[in-house]
């Protein structure tokens, strides 16, 4: 548990300073999100996962956590884990 938690890490800080080119890191979103497959990870396990990230990144930011900080990272996780799903389960799934 302890190494996923340093690979969400790692992967959050390549994402957050990709975020301005989002493109050039969709390829290896892709890969990423075929790999969960392998992990066991369902659609529907999304949203627990940005749910818990919302809730650490607002208790670890304490009152650097505005709504409009709030808004950017749930825009972020939003788009991405829509993209992850889509990637992995195809559009139909993105829904659910």
């Amino acid at each position: 548990m302890a190494e996923q938690g340093r690979k969400l890490m790692a992967t959050l800080a390549v994402v957050v300073g990709s975020l301005h080119s989002l493109p050039t890191i969709l390829p290896a979103v892709s890969t990423l999100a075929k790999k969960h497959i392998e992990y066991g990870v369902k659609p529907g396990h999304y949203a627990a996962v940005g749910a818990a990230l919302l809730w650490t990144l607002e208790r670890g930011l304490g009152q650097s956590w505005t709504p409009e900080v709030a808004s950017a990272w749930t825009n972020a996780y939003t788009t991405l884990s829509n993209f992850m799903i889509g990637e992995a389960y195809g559009a139909p799934a993105a829904a659910k």
